[in-house]
């Protein structure tokens, strides 16, 4: 288990990548934006992007309204 930050939240997690991160937290195909230690990573670099012990990651959604 890797020992992370999402959102500001520490969280233990298994997921060995990005993409299996947002997969484990019930993104699925949601439309989400996501940096990892405050740089932006784009949806297709998620797959590939292997997370660290203490890694910083930040997932936001979108909202509607004005």
């Amino acid at each position: 288990m890797l020992k992370i930050t999402v959102n500001g939240n520490p969280l233990d997690s298994s997921a060995k990548t990005l993409a299996e991160l947002c997969l484990e937290l019930d993104y699925g195909k949601a439309k989400i934006a996501t940096a990892l230690n405050g740089d932006f990573i784009a949806k297709e670099q998620r797959v590939e992007t292997v997370l660290q012990e203490q890694d910083s990651i930040e997932i936001v959604a979108p909202r509607q309204g004005g």
